[in-house]
């Protein structure tokens, strides 16, 4: 039987209709939200042939954990997870040119979902983290990639070197970001099958991640902060891949 898993907010639930409506199991509305925005969810709900159960806010609030469901909260059937073993067949869809988005130490679910975020919007090939001491897909990551999760494949691997070491035998370049690298991140060619690797925010990669790097990279910083959010990090990482390979 097919694992069940919550989605809420406007964004995460419509994007499940629009992208996966099969997997729409049942969807629950505020008695206190009517709008237009709500409507439209429900429209697509009851074209699927669910319709929508209206129950009261306090239900509703339990429902997302107390997260900020805005009226609408939705039970779909959760697809597993890839592991390293689907690391050959996302390359080859990638026209053997993947762009994956490695993050080490980032337990923050607000931060994973910023992540998956900007890693769809910079067409990255998927996400990859750790099964252990890292954030997973939870109905806040969800909420926060603003339907991102249902676009990119997220990749969760046992042992993040051992994976990343399995990507190098595949013929991609690992680069990992570190404030005190020589290297500034502007001077590296990002035009091949590449894997950028992102520590959180203080904390950074772990030493045998870094280890296992081919290559470290630093953000160039003018300003008086030290370090950047791994979500803006990740940003500024992967659209100089992007920059680098437009033009190239």
């Amino acid at each position: 039987m097919s694992q069940k898993v919550t989605v809420f907010g406007l964004h995460a639930v419509r994007s499940v209709l629009t992208q996966h409506p099969e997997r729409l199991i049942e969807l629950f509305v505020s008695r206190e939200r009517q709008d237009a925005s709500v409507a439209e969810v429900i429209g697509q709900a009851e074209a699927i042939g669910i319709r929508p159960q209206w129950i009261p806010r306090q239900a509703l609030d339990k429902r997302a954990e107390f997260g900020n469901h805005q009226g609408v909260v939705a039970t779909i059937k959760a697809t597993p997870p890839l592991n390293e073993n689907d690391f050959s067949g996302l390359i080859e869809k990638a026209g053997g040119q993947p762009l994956f988005l490695v993050l080490d130490n980032v337990t923050d679910p607000h931060n994973l979902g910023a992540c998956m975020r900007t890693a769809d919007a910079a067409g990255a090939t998927a996400v990859v983290v750790p099964k252990d001491k890292s954030a997973q897909v939870t109905p806040t990551v969800r909420k926060v990639a603003c339907g991102a999760v249902d676009n990119i494949p997220l990749v969760v691997v046992t042992n993040l070197a051992r994976a990343l070491r399995t990507l190098q035998e595949l013929n991609v370049w690992v680069v990992g970001t570190a404030g005190e690298a020589d290297k500034s991140l502007y001077d590296i060619d990002f035009k091949g099958p590449l894997a950028l690797v992102m520590g959180a925010e203080g904390k950074g990669m772990r030493r045998l991640t870094r280890e296992t790097c081919d290559e470290l990279a630093s953000i160039p910083l003018n300003g008086s902060v030290s370090s950047l959010n791994v979500s803006v990090a990740s940003g500024v990482c992967l659209f100089e891949a992007v920059r680098q390979r437009n033009a190239g």
